[in-house]
C-alpha cells in the first residue's frame, strides 16, 4: 500500500459541531508511504479515533477513507486481518499488552505470526531501550514507560507499509524517547514505510515531512 487518503472524514460524534478547525477532519488529505507525519491534537479532538479508523477497528465516521483509492468500508474481515499482518502496524495509546505474559512472550505472540524478526534482533532492541533485564518479567509488574517500550518492539516485529504510533512516548524520559524514535525510524526506513505519530504535546523532535493539527 502506498497511500492512505481521507476525504471529508469526520467522527460522527462531531457531526453537530460548526467550529471544527482541523488540517485533517473534513479535508482531503493523504498519508504517503516513506513520509513521516506528526498529528498534533488537543485532548478530545479525535486523535485515537483517527488511528482506529485507519486500522479498521471503528467506522463511526462520515466521509471516506481509502487505501490506494480503495474504500476501506468495503473491506472484509479477512482483508483487514491480512492488512494488519502485512501493511499496517499500530502502537496503541493504551498499549494492549497481555499483563500475565512476560515482555518477550508479548513480542513472541506477534512475531510467531510471520516469523519476521529473529531473537537476536529483538534482544538488541531490548538492550538499546534499557529493558533487557525485563525480558522474562511479566508485563503486569512493569512500569508504564517500560511497557511502552515493549509495545513499540511488538509493533516492529511485522512487515508494514505504515506504522501508527498513538502518543508513543507519553511516559518516557527524553533519552529513551529518542532511542525509541530512532529504532522506529530505522525500521520504517528499512521497510520504506510511512510513519504517523500522534501527540497531545510531548513528541520527539525529528524532521517530520508534514505536521498536521487535528
Amino acid at each position: 500500500m502506498d497511500k492512505i487518503s481521507l476525504h471529508h472524514t469526520l467522527p460522527n460524534v462531531f457531526k453537530d459541531r460548526t467550529d471544527i478547525k482541523s488540517d485533517v477532519w473534513q479535508k482531503d488529505i493523504a498519508f504517503e508511504k516513506g513520509k513521516t507525519y506528526l498529528v498534533e491534537a488537543m485532548s478530545g479532538t479525535g486523535k485515537s479515533s483517527l488511528c482506529s479508523y485507519i486500522i479498521g477497528y471503528r467506522n463511526d465516521y462520515s466521509g471516506k477513507i481509502e487505501f490506494d483509492g480503495e474504500d476501506i468500508s468495503s473491506f472484509s474481515v479477512n482483508k483487514w486481518t491480512t492488512l494488519r499482518q502485512t501493511s499496517l502496524s499500530h502502537v496503541f495509546q493504551e498499549l494492549r499488552l497481555f499483563p500475565e505474559l512476560t515482555a518477550y512472550e508479548n513480542i513472541q505472540i506477534k512475531n510467531n505470526l510471520t516469523g519476521f524478526k529473529d531473537e537476536s534482533q529483538i534482544k538488541e532492541w531490548f538492550e538499546r531501550l534499557g529493558i533487557i533485564e525485563k525480558w522474562n518479567s511479566k508485563v503486569g509488574i512493569m512500569s508504564f514507560g517500560q511497557q511502552q517500550r515493549v509495545a513499540m518492539i511488538r509493533a516492529l516485529v511485522q512487515p508494514f507499509d505504515f506504522i501508527l504510533a498513538d502518543e508513543p512516548i507519553s511516559h518516557l524520559d527524553d533519552s529513551n524517547s529518542n532511542i525509541m524514535c530512532d529504532i522506529m525510524l530505522e525500521e520504517a526506513k528499512r521497510q520504506g514505510a510511512g510513519v504517523i505519530i500522534t501527540s497531545i504535546g510531548k513528541h520527539v523532535e525529528i524532521n517530520y515531512d508534514h505536521v498536521l493539527h487535528l
